[in-house]
């Protein structure tokens, strides 16, 4: 990981960082099953009548429910039948595992009846065509409580209706602690936090190496053993991300000195965030035409503060654990919203190399964690900015002096110059932190600005240490100073400089 300027600065009181996976849901669901067309197409293959659809699934829901009873037995546990809408089954679990030991095993087994998929039959008069038509209802739902000796707690949510869709939960930091464990790191950790690690170096590595073809096993493993039936349709489940959340975690030696810190970023970070910071974080590019939900989010909670950014079915939080770990995480609930490059298959059965939505199935995961740590990062360089405006005063002013190269003059950026600050704001759009950008792409958003004229920019943005050419192309990136320096530069303009000119006005 790289160092941001606030882990710097305060690498005295920080024991360590890590970036892992915490909360993941995934998706199972049976190629087929999962759709009308494709119910309908079953039943007609193998001549069943559409509608003795309810005598197809009848028997399925019963195997599913004798299999929950015979696993219930066989580990002498008793079906918890939740009545009340606000029931915790986490508290419920977290209670049961106070008395019981850590082994791998079956922890306990949940009931409810809640909304599933299902499907309907129909008759259409006019096309005199026979299908079955999407639908809701409501059935019996199985809680399977388990710890893998891999994945730690677990579960895996069964509906007893056809298509049977599933829904597995698992948290990336107790898969961490099983392996650190297995490599005989020591750690510390409380709930789903890591306070201390031994070696956070080894930690990462342990994170960044994990295969996804072992969860998948894990996956199929699992869809055997609590939905049996499948075996008899000799069918594999196809399982995609649901919700993933990445967390980096700045951890503290002490609790006081993250205290002080963490109020400030708060305030500061609430009244300081706009949409298009939003959109930079998640590397994404905000259009005058977007639609979709985004703002800021202050809320109190038992365990404290918390700010939340959001863009549509993407977020972005900072929040402190225990007053000791000061946390950014990501949460995404649609992978497809983050695009990158990959082979996209064509309708006349070529494949080329493009710029395409990611895809939902948990192969994508090792290029999600890629993608949200980049994000996580991005908050932490700005916050960087936010705590502490001192730090970078002496590169605001080397970036503000005339620099001669190859005896020509090249004058320095301005923060209050609207020709300087329109192009330096250009600079931190979104979709420029992922490819980068050329001068065709500044002359898009700088509309009063001719090709040569942007290119004398991008050579003083370059002689002046802020962008750096991407090799063997003809785009250009922010530096790590030029990143640092035009957030710190922006921000001190506008949290010191203004409302304190505001003030001196206002007296």
């Amino acid at each position: 990981m790289v160092m941001a300027p606030f882990i710097e600065h305060y690498a005295d009181q920080i024991s360590g960082t890590l970036s892992c996976f915490d909360r993941i849901v995934i998706r199972g669901t049976l190629p087929g099953f999962s759709y009308s067309e494709g119910m309908t197409r079953y039943l007609n293959v193998n001549h069943i009548r559409i509608f003795d659809y309810p005598m197809f699934t009848n028997p399925l829901r019963t195997d599913l429910r004798d299999n929950a009873d015979q696993i219930a037995k066989e580990n002498g546990l008793k079906i918890e039948y939740i009545k009340k809408k606000n029931f915790r089954k986490e508290s419920r679990i977290k209670k049961i595992l106070e008395t019981r030991s850590n082994q791998p095993g079956l922890v306990h087994i949940f009931s409810a009846m809640e909304p599933c998929q299902t499907y309907n039959p129909w008759h259409d008069k006019e096309t005199h065509r026979t299908y079955l038509k999407p639908s809701t209802g409501k059935c019996i739902h199985y809680y399977f409580y388990f710890i893998d000796e891999e994945l730690g707690l677990c579960y895996v949510r069964v509906p007893t209706w056809c298509p049977f869709q599933l829904q597995m939960y698992f948290n990336g930091h107790n898969l961490l602690a099983n392996q650190l464990k297995e490599n005989g790191i020591d750690y510390k950790m409380l709930e789903n936090a890591f306070v201390d690690i031994e070696d956070f170096d080894k930690a990462q590595e342990l994170v960044n190496n994990f295969r996804v073809e072992t969860l998948h096993r894990k996956l199929d493993s699992f869809a055997k053993q609590y939905c049996p039936f499948i075996k008899q349709f000799n069918m594999s489940y196809r399982w995609s991300i649901m919700q993933a959340e990445y967390a980096t975690d700045i951890i503290f030696k002490r609790q006081k000195d993250l205290k002080i810190i963490y109020e400030n970023l708060t305030r500061t970070a609430i009244h300081t965030v706009k949409p298009k910071h939003i959109a930079t974080f998640l590397g994404r590019k905000l259009h005058g035409n977007y639609q979709d939900e985004m703002g800021n989010d202050y809320s109190t909670r038992i365990e404290g503060t918390r700010i939340k950014h959001s863009m549509g079915k993407v977020s972005i939080k900072m929040y402190d654990k225990f007053s000791q770990v000061l946390r950014i995480e990501t949460t995404v609930n649609d992978v497809s919203l983050f695009k990158h490059y990959r082979m996209v298959e064509h309708r006349d059965g070529t494949t080329s190399r493009k710029l395409a939505s990611m895809k939902k199935g948990i192969y994508s995961l090792s290029i999600l964690r890629e993608m949200v740590e980049k994000a996580n990062q991005r908050y932490i360089e700005f916050i960087s900015a936010i705590d502490d405006t001192s730090v970078g005063v002496n590169n605001l002013n080397i970036i503000s002096r005339t620099v001669v190269r190859d005896n020509r003059s090249y004058k320095g950026f301005n923060f209050f110059s609207d020709e300087d600050l329109e192009m330096l704001e250009v600079l931190t759009s979104g979709e420029f932190n992922i490819r980068g950008f050329q001068n065709k792409n500044l002359q898009q958003m700088v509309k009063d600005k001719t090709g040569s004229q942007i290119s004398r920019i991008i050579k003083r943005l370059r002689v002046h240490g802020l962008i750096k050419k991407i090799p063997s192309t003809y785009r250009y990136h922010l530096t790590k100073l030029g990143k640092y320096v035009i957030t710190m530069g922006l921000k001190l303009k506008e949290i010191v400089i203004i409302p304190e000119l505001n003030f001196q006005t206002a007296a």
